[in-house]
């Protein structure tokens, strides 16, 4: 089931929201209830894949009981260690093996069966927020949780269950038993939602169908049509998924969770290194604390080791993102130009000198990583680059004046919306009437159009669905 889909907005939110708020002053009853939806929303798309699911909840809520008994004794890294096999082969299984048996196969294999296996939607996101439960349990970071409802709450809550923002245990367990639903967590949360569906239907869709568009032409592109198709990517990919966090966020108001943000607007970085504090910010956060400060993080002893921490969290963080060459190389590339940033000596901090020069250095690097992101294959890349860096079917095309013509409009707000801009005056003439109405305005039509694009036409389901 999608956010932007006319049964999840008119049939399955309302009658969750009525049952929960019926439901207040029993603690209880609402996250056992609160649990089922989940389930049944997972269960929408993906029935035979919520298995899985009830499977990684059960396993992980008896791997944190078990070592919260023995936690004093070595039996508890073993246990550890353990559940994180396991977290780690359910990923490998469906997301992996296949990927796997093909590069075997191609190494000389040629009579290995390769088996067609279906990936569960959010898999990489609902086990790693799993196996954070179980760390945090270990480290004494959090409190084990005896419920079994009360964790699978935690694992499946439907706002952040399919594509995010991973959500520590630590920043909802007091949530999951003490949340105080308000008015005003309820109204932030319905106008967090309607613009994070405005991000989603009215820009990031539009955006596709350019970038689609461009990336089934590859090879015949003129250099400015494959420059527009890569910059209308770098822009569905952004407002796909920060859509998708803001619709995330704004339900989890309605229901009293407060989720930390997940994107600080990455499209205004003068540095890589700064993209990535602004960029997937709950992914970013979960590597570090898991895999680069376990590892030595910066405080190690040699600059080589100190490299080879960066590349294990970039290798996995590429890995992470899907089973093809190209997402391993997107994480490579930006493992090499974070220890260039590192280590180089230039300053990039943002109030140095040269800071547009800065900006087209970062946003170049980000606009090309998003076509290696997005393409099939490393040779479609490659295929791709050179119709961005040569004039070999000229520099200007009917498809570029026309789609240039068509969405100048969506180009122009996505890159207002890209920005800081709006929010800063939302909050200088917040105490002015005229604005506030008008505010209101803005919002019903964001909501009245992106709903009748939803009932009147076909949309792309979200991007990160399928990490």
């Amino acid at each position: 089931m999608l956010f932007s889909s006319t049964i999840f907005i008119f049939i399955f939110l309302p009658t969750v929201l009525l049952v929960n708020f019926a439901l207040r002053g029993h603690r209880d009853a609402q996250n056992v209830f609160l649990c089922f939806a989940s389930l049944f929303f997972y269960a929408w798309g993906e029935p035979k894949f919520v298995l899985v699911m009830m499977l990684s909840i059960l396993v992980n809520w008896g791997f944190g009981y078990i070592i919260d008994k023995h936690r004093e004794e070595r039996t508890a890294k073993l246990l550890l260690v353990l559940d994180i096999v396991f977290n780690l082969s359910i990923i490998f299984v469906f997301k992996y093996l296949m990927f796997t048996l093909e590069n075997i196969k191609m190494l000389g294999a040629k009579n290995l069966v390769i088996p067609e296996i279906a990936l569960p939607i959010g898999i990489s996101f609902f086990t790693f927020q799993a196996l954070s439960y179980v760390i945090d349990v270990y480290r004494g970071d959090a409190g084990v949780q005896k419920s079994l409802i009360n964790v699978a709450l935690y694992i499946s809550l439907f706002p952040q269950l399919i594509a995010g923002p991973i959500v520590r245990y630590t920043t909802v367990a007091d949530q999951i038993k003490n949340r105080v639903e308000t008015f005003d967590d309820f109204s932030q949360g319905v106008v967090r939602f309607i613009f994070g569906l405005g991000k989603k239907i009215i820009i990031a869709n539009n955006m596709a169908l350019l970038a689609d568009y461009a990336f089934s032409t590859v090879g015949d592109n003129s250099l400015l049509l494959a420059w527009l198709g890569a910059l209308a990517y770098t822009f569905q990919i952004y407002f796909d998924f920060s859509g998708y966090s803001d619709m995330a966020i704004g339900l989890g108001l309605m229901f009293g969770f407060h989720f930390l943000e997940n994107f600080n607007y990455p499209y205004i970085s003068t540095s890589i290194t700064e993209f990535w504090r602004r960029w997937h910010i709950s992914m970013g956060t979960w590597f570090r604390d898991y895999v680069y400060i376990p590892l030595g993080g910066n405080r190690t002893k040699t600059k080589g080791r100190h490299v080879f921490n960066m590349f294990v969290v970039w290798l996995c963080t590429g890995i992470w993102h899907g089973a093809n060459w190209t997402f391993v190389l997107w994480g490579l590339m930006y493992f090499v130009l974070l220890v260039f940033e590192k280590y180089s000596g230039i300053n990039f901090k943002k109030d140095g000198k040269c800071k547009s020069i800065k900006y087209v250095y970062t946003m170049f690097f980000v606009i090309c990583g998003w076509v290696v992101f997005r393409a099939t294959s490393l040779s479609e890349a490659v295929v791709y680059f050179g119709d961005m860096f040569s004039c070999k079917n000229g520099l200007i095309s009917d498809g570029f004046l026309e789609y240039g013509r068509q969405f100048i409009t969506y180009f122009a707000v996505a890159i207002v919306c890209s920005t800081p801009i709006l929010p800063k005056l939302k909050e200088r003439y917040k105490d002015n009437v005229l604005c506030s109405g008008l505010m209101v305005v803005v919002l019903v039509a964001i909501a009245i159009f992106s709903i009748s694009c939803i009932v009147k036409s076909s949309y792309n389901p979200f991007i990160y669905f399928n990490f």
